[in-house]
Protein backbone atom coordinates (compact mmCIF):
# COMPACT_ATOMS: atom_id res chain seq x y z
CA UNK A 1 0.00 0.00 0.00
CA UNK A 2 3.63 2.19 0.35
CA UNK A 3 2.76 4.11 -2.95
CA UNK A 4 -1.63 4.79 -3.14
CA UNK A 5 -1.96 8.03 -0.73
CA UNK A 6 -4.27 10.25 -2.15
CA UNK A 7 -7.17 12.67 -1.33
CA UNK A 8 -10.59 12.01 -1.50
CA UNK A 9 -11.96 15.59 -1.06
CA UNK A 10 -10.09 16.20 2.46
CA UNK A 11 -9.62 12.59 3.42
CA UNK A 12 -6.49 11.16 2.95
CA UNK A 13 -6.73 7.37 1.50
CA UNK A 14 -4.37 4.78 1.40
CA UNK A 15 -1.22 4.19 2.14
CA UNK A 16 -0.57 3.61 6.50
CA UNK A 17 -3.89 5.69 6.47
CA UNK A 18 -6.82 3.40 8.07
CA UNK A 19 -9.45 1.80 5.33
CA UNK A 20 -11.73 4.38 5.02
CA UNK A 21 -15.91 3.62 5.18
CA UNK A 22 -17.98 4.99 2.52
CA UNK A 23 -21.93 4.92 3.83
CA UNK A 24 -24.37 4.52 1.14
CA UNK A 25 -27.42 6.91 0.44
CA UNK A 26 -29.85 5.76 -1.58
CA UNK A 27 -32.66 8.44 -2.32
CA UNK A 28 -33.94 7.01 -5.35
CA UNK A 29 -36.80 4.51 -4.32
CA UNK A 30 -35.93 1.76 -7.30
CA UNK A 31 -33.08 0.52 -5.78
CA UNK A 32 -32.63 -3.41 -5.55
CA UNK A 33 -31.67 -2.87 -1.34
CA UNK A 34 -35.17 -1.60 -0.28
CA UNK A 35 -33.89 -1.27 2.90
CA UNK A 36 -31.41 1.57 2.49
CA UNK A 37 -34.14 4.10 0.58
CA UNK A 38 -33.89 7.24 2.33
CA UNK A 39 -35.72 9.49 0.32
CA UNK A 40 -38.21 11.42 2.82
CA UNK A 41 -36.06 14.46 4.57
CA UNK A 42 -36.29 12.68 8.23
CA UNK A 43 -34.95 9.32 6.73
CA UNK A 44 -32.00 10.77 5.39
CA UNK A 45 -31.64 12.95 8.12
CA UNK A 46 -31.71 9.69 10.45
CA UNK A 47 -29.74 7.60 8.05
CA UNK A 48 -26.95 10.36 7.78
CA UNK A 49 -26.71 11.02 11.92
CA UNK A 50 -26.62 6.86 12.11
CA UNK A 51 -23.95 6.64 9.60
CA UNK A 52 -22.05 9.46 10.69
CA UNK A 53 -22.26 8.12 14.70
CA UNK A 54 -20.83 4.31 13.15
CA UNK A 55 -17.95 5.45 11.53
CA UNK A 56 -18.49 7.04 7.84
CA UNK A 57 -15.66 8.58 6.55
CA UNK A 58 -17.32 10.04 3.17
CA UNK A 59 -21.53 10.10 2.30
CA UNK A 60 -22.40 8.56 -1.09
CA UNK A 61 -25.57 10.19 -2.32
CA UNK A 62 -27.07 8.26 -5.42
CA UNK A 63 -30.26 9.44 -7.03
CA UNK A 64 -30.79 6.57 -9.47
CA UNK A 65 -30.50 3.03 -8.78
CA UNK A 66 -27.47 1.47 -11.62
CA UNK A 67 -28.36 -2.00 -10.85
CA UNK A 68 -27.72 -3.63 -14.31
CA UNK A 69 -30.72 -6.40 -14.30
CA UNK A 70 -33.43 -3.69 -12.84
CA UNK A 71 -35.14 -1.47 -15.29
CA UNK A 72 -34.75 1.92 -13.02
CA UNK A 73 -33.73 4.65 -15.74
CA UNK A 74 -35.16 7.85 -14.77
CA UNK A 75 -34.89 11.10 -16.03
CA UNK A 76 -32.11 13.78 -15.68
CA UNK A 77 -34.37 16.24 -13.99
CA UNK A 78 -35.96 13.86 -11.90
CA UNK A 79 -31.76 11.71 -10.61
CA UNK A 80 -31.03 16.21 -10.36
CA UNK A 81 -33.74 16.94 -8.28
CA UNK A 82 -33.33 13.55 -5.90
CA UNK A 83 -29.93 14.56 -5.75
CA UNK A 84 -29.95 18.32 -5.21
CA UNK A 85 -32.64 17.43 -1.78
CA UNK A 86 -30.33 14.90 -0.38
CA UNK A 87 -27.19 16.95 -0.89
CA UNK A 88 -28.90 20.01 0.85
CA UNK A 89 -30.16 18.15 3.90
CA UNK A 90 -26.61 15.83 4.17
CA UNK A 91 -24.63 19.51 4.64
CA UNK A 92 -27.40 21.10 7.11
CA UNK A 93 -26.79 17.59 9.20
CA UNK A 94 -23.13 16.41 8.92
CA UNK A 95 -19.36 18.11 7.97
CA UNK A 96 -18.54 14.70 6.19
CA UNK A 97 -17.29 14.74 2.52
CA UNK A 98 -19.90 14.09 0.15
CA UNK A 99 -19.49 11.87 -2.85
CA UNK A 100 -22.65 12.07 -5.79
CA UNK A 101 -22.82 8.94 -7.86
CA UNK A 102 -23.96 10.14 -10.78
CA UNK A 103 -22.78 9.15 -14.27
CA UNK A 104 -24.09 12.41 -16.34
CA UNK A 105 -22.69 15.57 -16.65
CA UNK A 106 -26.15 17.50 -15.79
CA UNK A 107 -26.91 15.98 -12.22
CA UNK A 108 -22.85 16.23 -11.41
CA UNK A 109 -22.81 19.65 -12.41
CA UNK A 110 -25.70 20.32 -10.01
CA UNK A 111 -23.90 18.47 -7.43
CA UNK A 112 -20.82 20.64 -7.57
CA UNK A 113 -22.41 23.67 -7.68
CA UNK A 114 -23.71 23.12 -4.10
CA UNK A 115 -19.68 22.00 -3.08
CA UNK A 116 -20.01 18.45 -3.05
CA UNK A 117 -16.05 16.94 -2.89
CA UNK A 118 -16.63 13.84 -5.35
CA UNK A 119 -18.39 12.51 -8.15
CA UNK A 120 -18.47 8.81 -8.33
CA UNK A 121 -18.89 7.75 -11.71
CA UNK A 122 -19.82 4.06 -12.65
CA UNK A 123 -18.71 4.56 -16.01
CA UNK A 124 -15.23 5.93 -15.42
CA UNK A 125 -15.86 9.26 -17.38
CA UNK A 126 -17.08 7.30 -20.35
CA UNK A 127 -20.75 7.40 -20.54
CA UNK A 128 -21.46 10.98 -20.85
CA UNK A 129 -19.15 12.91 -23.79
CA UNK A 130 -19.65 16.24 -21.49
CA UNK A 131 -18.40 14.77 -18.51
CA UNK A 132 -14.76 15.08 -18.68
CA UNK A 133 -15.81 19.19 -19.22
CA UNK A 134 -18.10 19.07 -16.29
CA UNK A 135 -14.70 17.74 -14.07
CA UNK A 136 -12.49 19.80 -15.49
CA UNK A 137 -14.35 22.88 -14.94
CA UNK A 138 -14.78 21.69 -10.78
CA UNK A 139 -11.71 19.78 -10.50
CA UNK A 140 -13.48 17.54 -7.83
CA UNK A 141 -12.37 14.27 -6.75
CA UNK A 142 -13.32 11.45 -8.86
CA UNK A 143 -14.23 7.49 -8.17
CA UNK A 144 -13.16 5.93 -11.69
CA UNK A 145 -15.15 3.19 -11.78
CA UNK A 146 -13.84 0.54 -15.10
CA UNK A 147 -16.61 0.16 -17.75
CA UNK A 148 -16.55 -0.57 -21.58
CA UNK A 149 -19.72 -0.22 -23.99
CA UNK A 150 -18.09 -3.10 -25.83
CA UNK A 151 -18.32 -6.73 -24.84
CA UNK A 152 -15.00 -7.62 -23.14
CA UNK A 153 -13.38 -11.00 -23.60
CA UNK A 154 -10.32 -12.55 -22.56
CA UNK A 155 -8.06 -12.16 -18.76
CA UNK A 156 -10.83 -10.17 -16.85
CA UNK A 157 -7.94 -8.96 -14.28
CA UNK A 158 -5.99 -7.59 -17.46
CA UNK A 159 -9.18 -5.82 -18.93
CA UNK A 160 -10.31 -4.08 -16.04
CA UNK A 161 -6.91 -2.67 -15.48
CA UNK A 162 -6.87 -1.90 -19.14
CA UNK A 163 -10.11 0.00 -18.55
CA UNK A 164 -9.36 1.36 -15.40
CA UNK A 165 -6.15 2.81 -17.46
CA UNK A 166 -8.43 4.40 -20.17
CA UNK A 167 -10.54 6.16 -17.25
CA UNK A 168 -7.22 7.80 -15.80
CA UNK A 169 -6.48 9.18 -19.45
CA UNK A 170 -9.43 10.67 -19.56
CA UNK A 171 -8.97 12.29 -16.32
CA UNK A 172 -5.85 12.97 -17.47
CA UNK A 173 -6.60 15.50 -20.92
CA UNK A 174 -9.63 16.80 -18.25
CA UNK A 175 -6.38 18.31 -16.53
CA UNK A 176 -7.59 16.44 -13.03
CA UNK A 177 -4.86 15.93 -10.71
CA UNK A 178 -3.93 12.47 -10.49
CA UNK A 179 -3.53 12.70 -6.57
CA UNK A 180 -7.21 13.24 -6.03
CA UNK A 181 -8.60 9.96 -7.97
CA UNK A 182 -9.84 6.35 -6.45
CA UNK A 183 -10.13 3.41 -8.64
CA UNK A 184 -13.19 1.06 -8.40
CA UNK A 185 -13.29 -2.54 -10.26
CA UNK A 186 -16.80 -2.33 -10.53
CA UNK A 187 -17.99 -5.44 -8.72
CA UNK A 188 -21.55 -6.50 -9.88
CA UNK A 189 -21.80 -4.51 -13.08
CA UNK A 190 -19.60 -7.05 -15.59
CA UNK A 191 -22.60 -9.18 -16.45
CA UNK A 192 -23.96 -12.11 -19.23
CA UNK A 193 -26.90 -10.03 -20.06
CA UNK A 194 -29.14 -7.09 -18.28
CA UNK A 195 -31.90 -4.49 -19.05
CA UNK A 196 -31.79 -2.69 -22.32
CA UNK A 197 -31.40 0.60 -20.62
CA UNK A 198 -29.25 -0.12 -17.76
CA UNK A 199 -26.07 0.53 -17.32
CA UNK A 200 -23.02 -2.24 -17.40
CA UNK A 201 -20.26 -4.15 -19.31
CA UNK A 202 -21.48 -6.92 -20.81
CA UNK A 203 -18.51 -9.95 -20.86
CA UNK A 204 -18.93 -13.49 -22.30
CA UNK A 205 -17.84 -15.35 -19.35
CA UNK A 206 -19.07 -16.35 -15.99
CA UNK A 207 -19.96 -12.99 -14.38
CA UNK A 208 -19.93 -13.93 -10.69
CA UNK A 209 -16.22 -15.88 -11.30
CA UNK A 210 -15.63 -12.55 -12.70
CA UNK A 211 -16.24 -10.89 -9.46
CA UNK A 212 -14.31 -13.32 -7.61
CA UNK A 213 -11.19 -13.16 -9.23
CA UNK A 214 -10.77 -9.21 -9.36
CA UNK A 215 -11.64 -9.85 -5.51
CA UNK A 216 -8.46 -12.04 -5.38
CA UNK A 217 -6.48 -10.13 -7.25
CA UNK A 218 -6.72 -6.21 -6.62
CA UNK A 219 -3.31 -5.33 -6.40
CA UNK A 220 -2.57 -6.58 -10.10
CA UNK A 221 -5.18 -3.49 -11.20
CA UNK A 222 -4.29 -0.53 -9.08
CA UNK A 223 -2.19 1.53 -11.05
CA UNK A 224 -0.49 3.30 -8.01
CA UNK A 225 -4.12 4.89 -7.09
CA UNK A 226 -6.20 3.45 -3.81
CA UNK A 227 -9.01 1.09 -4.84
CA UNK A 228 -12.69 1.34 -3.64
CA UNK A 229 -14.44 -1.76 -3.04
CA UNK A 230 -18.64 -1.81 -3.48
CA UNK A 231 -19.68 -5.16 -2.79
CA UNK A 232 -22.26 -4.13 -0.19
CA UNK A 233 -25.29 -6.88 0.05
CA UNK A 234 -24.99 -7.39 -4.32
CA UNK A 235 -26.60 -9.98 -6.28
CA UNK A 236 -22.99 -12.22 -6.64
CA UNK A 237 -23.19 -12.70 -3.11
CA UNK A 238 -26.99 -13.68 -3.42
CA UNK A 239 -26.39 -15.79 -5.95
CA UNK A 240 -23.13 -17.85 -4.20
CA UNK A 241 -25.43 -18.13 -0.90
CA UNK A 242 -28.93 -18.52 -2.64
CA UNK A 243 -30.23 -15.46 -0.64
CA UNK A 244 -32.55 -13.66 -2.72
CA UNK A 245 -34.02 -10.75 -0.62
CA UNK A 246 -30.54 -8.68 -0.14
CA UNK A 247 -31.32 -8.20 3.40
CA UNK A 248 -30.23 -11.50 4.37
CA UNK A 249 -26.51 -10.92 2.56
CA UNK A 250 -24.83 -9.36 5.36
CA UNK A 251 -22.62 -11.50 6.58
CA UNK A 252 -22.00 -12.45 3.16
CA UNK A 253 -21.00 -8.90 2.71
CA UNK A 254 -18.40 -8.47 5.46
CA UNK A 255 -17.03 -11.75 4.48
CA UNK A 256 -15.83 -10.21 1.08
CA UNK A 257 -15.34 -6.83 2.34
CA UNK A 258 -12.69 -8.68 5.22
CA UNK A 259 -11.14 -10.26 1.84
CA UNK A 260 -10.97 -6.97 -0.21
CA UNK A 261 -8.90 -5.35 2.66
CA UNK A 262 -6.59 -8.74 3.25
CA UNK A 263 -6.37 -8.34 -0.50
CA UNK A 264 -5.28 -4.51 -0.76
CA UNK A 265 -8.78 -2.36 -1.02
CA UNK A 266 -8.37 0.93 0.96
CA UNK A 267 -12.24 1.94 0.69
CA UNK A 268 -15.22 0.04 1.31
CA UNK A 269 -18.65 1.52 0.46
CA UNK A 270 -21.44 -0.21 2.53
CA UNK A 271 -25.12 -0.31 3.49
CA UNK A 272 -23.46 -1.14 6.87
CA UNK A 273 -21.30 1.16 8.38
CA UNK A 274 -21.45 -0.20 11.80
CA UNK A 275 -20.86 -3.94 10.91
CA UNK A 276 -18.43 -2.89 7.83
CA UNK A 277 -16.15 -0.68 10.50
CA UNK A 278 -15.77 -3.29 12.92
CA UNK A 279 -14.84 -6.03 10.50
CA UNK A 280 -12.41 -3.82 8.16
CA UNK A 281 -10.49 -2.75 11.39
CA UNK A 282 -9.55 -6.03 12.08
CA UNK A 283 -8.79 -6.78 8.57
CA UNK A 284 -6.59 -4.28 8.18
CA UNK A 285 -4.80 -5.46 11.40
CA UNK A 286 -3.98 -8.48 9.83
CA UNK A 287 -3.26 -7.31 6.68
Amino acid sequence: MINCVNKLGTISVGGSNPVRIMGILNTSPESFYKKSISSSKQKIIDTVNRMQEEGADFIDIGGMSTAPYLSTMITEKMEINRIIKGIKIVQQHSNLPISVDTCRSSVAKEALELGVDIINDITGLKYDPLMPKIVEKYSPSLILCAYSKKTITGNQVQKTKNLLQESLNISKSANISQSQIVLDPSIGFFRNKGKKSAIFTKINSDSIQRDLTILQNLRAIRLNKPILVSVSNKSFLGKILEKENPSDRLYGSLAAEVISVLNGAHIIRTHNVSETKDAVTIAQRLS
